[in-house]
């Protein structure tokens, strides 16, 4: 495991939010790798994907993309990223909701 997180996991998600794969294929091109990798654990073989994520305590990398996004925004939003974030985002003009001014519009 510490072969695939130092080796094999950087290149699967090198600069993911600027290249996110949009189609299923190449989804499943990326997703590929990391099936095969947790295969190669010795006793791992005969479970299922999801078996083995969890017991290697691991995530798909479709779920570590969705975090990224989410963090992305998030540092957007709240201007820790440069760029204005009008650019990207549509705000509520109902002023302070909850506490806080980051209500995105529908």
């Amino acid at each position: 495991m510490i072969l695939y997180r130092s080796f094999v996991r950087p290149h699967t998600e090198f600069a993911i939010q600027a290249r996110c794969p949009c189609r299923k294929r190449d989804v499943e091109c990326l997703e590929k790798v990391q099936r095969r990798a947790t295969k190669l654990v010795k006793g791992f073989k005969k479970l299922g994907y999801e078996d083995r994520l969890r017991k290697l305590n691991l995530t798909s990398l479709v779920d570590r993309r969705l975090r990224g996004d989410i963090s992305e925004a998030y540092k957007i939003i709240t201007g820790r990223e440069k760029g204005k974030k009008e650019d990207f985002f549509v705000f509520n003009d109902a002023g302070y909701v909850r506490g806080h001014c980051y209500k995105l519009a529908t």
